[in-house]
């Protein structure tokens, strides 16, 4: 009988083993199926098919619902280029932002307002230069130049909302021009 008792033990230690191990297996699949469909998913929504840097995104917390958010990065910067951020500025941001169909309240529109309130690290700015090469590397040169065209404009509209001081001198601080060559570099 003890023998059987063993038995019985051995095998429920067995089976409660097991029963471990498999929930681990389980847990790490569902995980990386996880990991593979959100990287899907902002593959779809960026149109970028760069492994490295749909990695570099999703470390960053850029997902798909906010990948129109890493659109308006190059706005952002102009305005944190000279330490803070106006009044005009921001709403040129928030514009441009409108125009580009974020929705008020929406994770991208939340993404761009904490940028807003602190500037975003540097590698947001990375990461957008990356998400800027994969998407140049799959346009033709017309379209890229077009992107690199309206980029850059819209960053410029923000550079120069703020105006120089008391509507003299040039529009565009000298830190702002800097942020605004270093953009366009990003499309070569």
């Amino acid at each position: 009988m003890t023998e059987e008792i063993l038995r019985g033990r051995r095998k429920a230690l067995e089976e409660s083993f097991f029963a471990k191990q498999n929930e681990k297996l389980r847990r790490a699949l569902r995980e990386q199926l996880a990991a593979k469909a959100k990287k899907e998913a902002l593959a779809a929504a960026s149109g970028i098919s760069d492994d490295a840097v749909l990695e570099e995104l999703i470390a960053l917390d850029i997902a798909a619902d906010t990948v129109a958010a890493l659109a308006l990065v190059p706005l952002v910067e102009v305005a944190w280029a000279d330490g803070s951020i106006d009044e005009k500025e921001r709403a040129a941001i928030l514009a441009a932002a409108e125009q580009s169909g974020l929705e008020k309240g929406g994770a991208s529109h939340q993404l761009l307002q904490s940028w807003l309130a602190e500037p975003p690290a540097q590698q947001v700015r990375s990461a957008w230069k990356d998400y800027v090469n994969a998407l140049s590397n799959t346009l033709s040169a017309g379209p890229r130049q077009a992107l690199k065209k309206q980029v850059v404009g819209r960053a410029r509209a923000v550079a120069e909302a703020a105006g120089g001081f008391l509507g003299l001198g040039s529009k565009v601080s000298s830190k702002e021009q800097a942020v605004l060559d270093e953009l366009e570099q990003a499309f070569s």
